[in-house]
């Protein structure tokens, strides 16, 4: 009991709210990283095709629609597969706290670079901006979860003030950012998201002493041993070979497909998928890319489905329960 009562004194040393101040640093945090990435987000497309919708040839790229579209699709299944690979660095290498300072550098990087009038700063920084977010995006919530896991009673009030940051972040970077490209250049509008990713990269990195060791890489020797609430839980589903070899395929296929739907709407000689192109009767054609995906996504139903099946009941069924639930 006394334990207890000392880990909430030292949780609640300094609050806001009813919940620890440190709280309201990640909601900054995550406000103003919201901010750049919905800031440059609402401006993406119309900079890609500026000249094309308004006319005037030093706009914009001047790209049509449909290449513009294929570019922002590729961008954001980017965004959700780099976070996955940011989570593991942070996990094995570098802990949650300096994956978020390393992400947050490297989207502030890729800002400016977008705020340079150049077409190749322009991509170098949305390429940074996919790296930043592998870094950032998984890392923050897994700090806030470390926060509370003696306290879950607070997790819930803590998640809805954060998320709160999350909203506020997208509304005015979307109108901000939105308003001084069309005033003042798009380029300007790039910009502005770069130095609020920048003030809250800062105001984390001088937070660091609220949170003492949260965040921080874990030794193993430090990691507590697993509780489990039925035996199934403790059945372990190693990768075979097999498995492996299709995660590699599934990995590269779907990239090249990703890539490559942009680069050829705007340089079909390049198209990677040309020779697999099925010419219809009527004189359309099926292109070669979608059979290539079509197949692809084929292949990662049967790898889900087929580990799935190799888990415990109980396990297997809330896989299960979350995948329709998701879908």
């Amino acid at each position: 009991m006394n334990d207890i009562l000392r880990r909430e004194r030292s949780f609640f040393d300094s609050k806001v709210l009813g919940q620890p101040s440190g709280l309201f640093v990640l909601f900054f945090t995550e406000m103003w990283e919201r901010f750049s990435f919905y800031g440059m987000r609402v401006l993406l497309i119309q900079y890609l095709t500026a000249a094309l919708l308004f006319g005037d040839s030093h706009s914009g790229l001047g790209w049509t629609v449909e290449s513009a579209s294929a570019l922002y699709g590729t961008y954001v299944m980017l965004l959700y597969i780099t976070p996955v690979f940011g989570g593991i660095i942070a996990d094995k290498f570098l802990g949650s706290w300096k994956a978020v300072i390393v992400g947050a550098l490297i989207m502030t990087i890729g800002h400016a670079s977008m705020a340079i009038e150049s077409n190749a700063t322009f991509f170098i920084g949305l390429a940074c901006l996919v790296l930043g977010t592998g870094f950032f995006k998984p890392n923050m919530p897994s700090i806030i979860s470390e926060m509370y896991k003696d306290f879950p009673e607070k997790k819930d009030g803590g998640y809805t003030i954060f998320y709160m940051g999350v909203n506020a972040g997208a509304f005015f970077g979307m109108m901000l950012c939105g308003y001084f490209a069309e005033r003042y250049g798009w380029h300007i509008g790039f910009g502005l998201a770069g130095i609020f990713m920048l003030l809250g990269t800062i105001q984390f990195w001088l937070a660091k002493p609220l949170f003492g060791n949260i965040g921080d890489l874990k030794k193993e020797s430090d990691e507590q041993t697993e509780t489990y609430q039925h035996p199934d839980e403790k059945i372990r589903n190693p990768f075979k070979k097999i498995d492996i070899f299709f995660i590699v395929l599934i990995s590269i296929l779907g990239l090249a497909y990703a890539f490559n739907d942009p680069i050829s709407k705007n340089l079909p000689e390049m198209d990677l998928f040309r020779s697999l192109d099925i010419h219809q009767a009527d004189g359309d054609v099926f292109r070669g890319q979608t059979v290539v995906i079509i197949g692809t996504l084929l292949l990662f139903f049967y790898l889900l489905v087929s580990r799935i099946l190799r888990y415990g009941k109980v396990v297997r069924d809330r896989m299960l329960g979350i995948i329709i639930l998701a879908s």
